[in-house]
C-alpha cells in the first residue's frame, strides 16, 4: 500500500465536526490501497468536552500519532489549536515521513495556521502534498470593517498566508467548489500544477448502526409532547443571524400559526464548552418566543447524542449563511436521522441540490437577500408547503442513490482517485 499522512489537528475523542472528515477517510482509504497514518494534537489540549463514544468509531487498526501543543493561558491569548501545537506537530510530521517513506501529506484546515505544514514539510523532505478547506481559509470576517480589530487581523493574516502556504501543493480539495475558487483566483499560477476537487463533506451509516448498539436516549426535550419539534444542531453562521431574526419577526406575526411548533437549537452556544453562552435565546426574548417556541442548549454535545436528538425530532432544521459557498456538512446527518428536513439555502449551494434530489427535503431556497427576505415574509405560507411534504414523507422512499454519492466510502474513493494520479 501506498501510505498517506493526514494532519487532522482535532481527531476523536474530540467532538468538533471537523474531525469526522478525516475519520471517514482514515476508515476507507485502506479499501483503496492507502495506508492512513494520522497526526493529531493530544487530547488533553483541546479545549472542547471530549467524546470518547467517537473513538469507539474508529478502525481497530488505525494508527494515530499524537503531538505536545501549549496550554491555553488565563487570558486566553492564543486559542487556535494549529497555533499553540504548530512546531510539535512540524516536528512529529517530518519524522513520520522520512521513517514511514510517506507518499502524500494531506492536511485538513481549519486549523488554518495547519496549512503552512505543508509548504514547509515539502521544502524538508521532498513529499507532495494536499489541503483540504473544510471551511474556506480567505473571506471577510463579521467585523472586519472595523480597523485594527480581531476579525480586521483575521482578514489581513488569511490573506497573507494563503499564498504562501498553497505555493507548492499538489492537491486542493474542498466540502464543494466555491471554497478553493477563491485560492484558485488568488494564485493563478497553481492551477497549472495542482489539481482542484471538490469532495462533499459525506456521512457515514454504519454511524447509526452504532447509535443503536449504544442505545442512548435524549435528554434535552421530552419525546412525546404534542408540539411539532424542528431541531437544529450545530454551530450557527456568522452571517445567518439576520435571517433567523426575519424567522422570529414572521413567527411573531402570526403567532397563532406557530402555537405548536418548537424550534431546540442545540450546540449553537459562543463556545463549545459554555452551558450559558447563548447566541439564540437574546433573540428569541426579543420576539417573546423564548421557551415556548424557541429553545437553546448552547453547549455542544457529543456527536451520537446529536443523531439520538435528530431522531427523536418531528424535523430537522437547517438555516444556511446568505453565502453562496456554505454547504453545511449536517445535511448529510440530517438524510440519514431518516426525519423530514425543512432548509433555508442560498440557490448555489451544492446542499439544495442534495436534498431535492434525494427527496429528504424542503428547501426555501434564494439567489439575494432580496429575494430571501420576500420569502421569510411568506413563512405561514412556505411552513405550511412544508407540512404537507410531512405528511407525505416516508423515510423509505428517499432516494438513496442519489444520495449513495454522498457516502463516506464513496467521498474517500474521490480522494484516492486523486491521490493516485498525482503519486502514479
Amino acid at each position: 500500500m501506498k501510505k498517506i499522512l493526514i494532519i487532522s489537528p482535532h481527531f476523536p475523542p474530540s467532538n468538533l465536526t471537523a474531525v469526522h472528515r478525516s475519520r471517514f477517510f482514515a476508515q476507507h482509504l485502506p479499501k483503496y490501497g492507502w495506508q492512513p497514518i494520522i497526526l493529531t494534537v493530544h487530547e488533553k489540549f483541546y479545549e472542547e468536552k471530549l467524546d470518547h463514544n467517537l473513538e469507539k468509531l474508529l478502525p481497530a487498526n488505525l494508527r494515530i500519532e499524537k503531538a505536545t501543543a501549549m496550554a491555553v493561558g488565563k487570558p486566553r491569548l492564543i486559542g487556535d489549536i494549529g497555533l499553540r501545537a504548530f512546531y510539535s506537530m512540524f516536528k512529529k510530521a517530518k519524522a513520520i515521513i522520512r521513517n514511514e517513506k510517506i507518499d502524500f501529506l494531506y492536511i485538513i484546515i481549519p486549523s488554518f495556521y495547519g496549512a503552512l505544514w505543508g509548504r514547509w514539510l515539502h521544502h524538508a523532505t521532498g513529499v507532495p502534498y494536499g489541503i483540504d478547506y473544510i471551511d474556506p481559509w480567505v473571506h471577510v470576517f463579521a467585523g472586519s470593517n472595523k480597523k485594527l480589530s480581531r476579525a480586521w487581523w483575521a482578514t489581513k493574516v488569511s490573506a497573507w498566508l494563503e499564498p504562501i502556504a498553497v505555493k507548492h501543493a499538489s492537491l486542493i480539495t474542498g466540502v464543494a467548489a466555491s471554497y478553493y475558487e477563491g485560492v484558485q483566483k488568488r494564485n493563478p499560477g497553481l492551477t497549472r500544477k495542482a489539481k482542484f476537487f471538490a469532495i462533499p463533506f459525506g456521512s457515514e451509516e454504519d454511524d447509526y448502526e452504532k447509535l443503536r448498539q449504544l442505545n442512548l436516549a435524549p435528554y434535552l426535550f421530552k419525546v412525546g409532547s404534542p408540539a411539532f419539534k424542528l431541531v437544529f444542531a450545530g454551530a450557527m453562521q456568522p452571517m445567518a443571524y439576520g435571517t433567523l431574526e426575519q424567522i422570529f419577526s414572521a413567527i411573531k406575526s402570526n403567532n397563532n400559526y406557530f402555537s405548536e411548533v418548537e424550534f431546540h437549537f442545540i450546540g449553537s452556544g459562543k463556545n463549545a464548552n459554555d452551558p450559558n453562552g447563548y447566541n439564540i435565546k437574546p433573540l428569541a426574548q426579543k420576539y417573546g418566543l423564548w421557551q415556548t417556541t424557541v429553545f437553546e442548549y448552547p453547549k455542544r454535545i457529543p456527536y451520537l447524542d446529536v443523531l439520538v436528538h435528530l431522531n427523536a425530532a418531528d424535523a430537522v432544521f437547517i438555516l444556511g449563511s446568505i453565502e453562496a459557498h456554505y454547504a453545511p456538512s449536517k445535511v448529510y446527518q440530517a438524510i440519514l436521522s431518516g426525519k423530514p428536513v425543512l432548509a433555508i439555502l442560498h440557490r448555489q449551494s451544492t446542499a439544495v441540490k442534495v436534498l431535492q434530489d434525494s427527496g429528504a427535503g424542503f428547501v426555501i431556497s434564494f439567489n439575494n437577500e432580496d429575494e430571501l427576505k420576500e420569502k421569510i415574509k411568506q413563512l405561514p405560507q412556505q411552513f405550511g408547503n412544508f407540512k404537507q411534504f410531512v405528511q407525505a414523507f416516508n423515510p423509505a422512499q428517499v432516494n438513496k442513490s442519489d444520495f449513495e454519492q454522498y457516502s463516506a466510502y464513496n467521498i474517500t474513493g474521490m480522494l484516492a482517485c486523486k491521490l493516485d494520479e498525482i503519486t502514479v
